[in-house]
């Protein structure tokens, strides 16, 4: 039987084990040799891991709940990225160089860079990525923040603990400072989080497998046992093994096709933190794979959860019900930290990406327009600048978690896949600037400025305005998109 001290405990230790990876990998960084190059033999398959913070909560836990309510449907959002890294490679290419050339540190740097290095473009962008993203971190406190209570909930401690989503994000929040905001300068590569980063995903990676041979092979005789169990429950199984809506599932490819790099998350750990196209090259076959390998057991899981539960179970917590049921409390543990590994690796990266935006793209231009500011800013010694611009930065980092905690606990009862495709959405109204400033020689910073503008005000009232009313998950799971 679990108890909740111990399950605390587990969850601190994860935390500060992360905290020393992350400081070996600064250490090992200042160690290296002089160069941009570093020596590390293994910083390649680093990066191709740390690609892997794609990979949220959304599919340690989300995916699993979506496949039991709407079948096969999860893999569009793995195949947009999959499509993205192999079919777009040489695009991809060209864009870390042009970032590396021209000393991008973000996603709306990149975007202002393509508009004759306009600052209302790059405002605009940088002001929708935070916003988009937003309902992400969100979904990422609802995920840890549910999990450890339903674990709590099942202890032979069970009782009232409080809401501890605000504990979670605070943790969250002091890991992105101490480790994503070390210098002033945010081209400069943060090995330390990396290294983290990549460490993460190799946990939730085993984690899952490790849940998906459990459930599969041991409380289950193999697939065939649990198509048979699942029908003995009267569930049809051509619900979870087929694709209910063929148009919504090609448009969810597209969707994640488009916004994959738009991701802050995404752009930072692929462009920002990129070395050498060597590293691109072993992440164009490693990614794949990880995608792959993480998804294998999410039918399977499904499966048991409906044969096991039917539907007295929220679909998105069978990674944590199965292995309990089956009285394995550290299987349970393993799942719940793979789970907070998928929640704490999008957050950290993220917050800081938002942090890098807020501080280049919105605050610091508009100390420069007003004169006085203006005049305040020249006359402070560099030094203090560097440490002014680093506070701008740790202050935007708790600011983005409040305004997520707010969502989080104003969103209800939302399905974490329904948080995830709100943010995809949001996101997406940049992707004609995005691209239309790669390809379209005549687009104008007006025109991209009126675009994004109305997309996502479009998107604020059709889409993020009904969760705020508990009407999300209908518009966005069941209703057309």
């Amino acid at each position: 039987m679990l108890q909740s001290g111990s399950i605390f405990l587990f969850a601190m230790a994860y935390i500060a084990i992360l905290f020393l990876v992350a400081s070996y990998g600064d250490r090992r960084r200042k160690q290296a040799t002089s160069g941009k190059q570093p020596s590390a033999p293994d910083r390649p398959v680093i990066y191709a891991l740390s690609l892997a913070v794609y990979c949220t909560s959304w599919t340690f836990f989300g995916s699993v709940g979506l496949a039991a309510s709407s079948g096969l449907e999860f893999l569009a959002i793995y195949i947009g990225p999959v499509l993205f890294v192999i079919a777009g490679h040489k695009l991809f290419k060209r864009i870390v160089r042009t970032a590396k050339a021209q000393r991008i540190a973000s996603i709306a740097d990149f975007i202002g860079a393509r508009y004759g290095k306009n600052t209302s473009v790059a405002a605009v962008a940088a002001s929708i990525a935070v916003i988009g993203t937003i309902p992400y971190i969100a979904l990422q406190l609802k995920a840890a923040s549910s999990s450890l209570e339903y674990l709590v909930a099942q202890s032979s401690e069970a009782g009232t603990i409080g809401d501890i989503s605000a504990f979670v994000a605070i943790a969250m929040a002091i890991f992105a400072v101490l480790f994503g905001t070390r210098h002033a300068d945010a081209t400069e590569h943060q090995d330390g989080m990396m290294l983290a980063i990549a460490m993460e995903s190799g946990v939730k990676l085993a984690a899952f497998l490790g849940l998906g041979l459990f459930v599969t092979y041991s409380m289950f005789g193999g697939f065939s046992d649990l198509l048979a169990a699942v029908e003995a429950k009267g569930i049809e199984t051509s619900s979870v093994l087929s694709i209910s809506s063929w148009p919504r599932f090609f448009l969810l490819i597209c969707m994640s096709l488009g916004v994959f790099l738009l991701l802050p998350r995404i752009f930072h750990v692929a462009v920002v933190e990129s070395y050498s196209e060597r590293e691109l090259e072993r992440a164009m076959t490693l990614f794949p794979l990880y995608l792959v390998a993480i998804n294998l057991f999410v039918v399977p899981i499904a499966l048991a959860g409906l044969a096991t539960f039917g539907n007295s179970v929220d679909g998105d917590i069978f990674v944590l019900a199965l292995p309990l049921i089956a009285d394995e409390p550290v299987l349970a543990i393993v799942a719940f930290l793979g789970g907070l590994s998928a929640a704490t690796a999008m957050v950290i990266v993220a917050t800081v990406a938002l942090a890098i935006m807020i501080s280049n793209d919105l605050v610091l231009p508009f100390l420069l327009r007003q004169k006085k500011s203006r005049e305040a800013v020249e006359a402070v010694a560099p030094r203090d600048m560097v440490v002014r611009i680093l506070n701008v930065r740790r202050t935007s980092i708790f600011i983005v978690m409040f305004f997520a905690f707010i969502y989080y606990r104003s969103a209800g009862d939302t399905a974490l896949a329904a948080i995830g495709l709100l943010s995809f959405a949001a996101l997406l109204q940049v992707a004609p600037t995005f691209f239309g400033g790669l390809f379209w020689r005549q687009a104008t910073a007006r025109g991209a400025i009126l675009g994004m503008t109305t997309g996502i005000l479009v998107w604020g009232y059709t889409l993020l305005l009904p969760t705020l009313v508990a009407q999300g998950s209908s518009l966005l799971m069941d209703g057309p998109m």
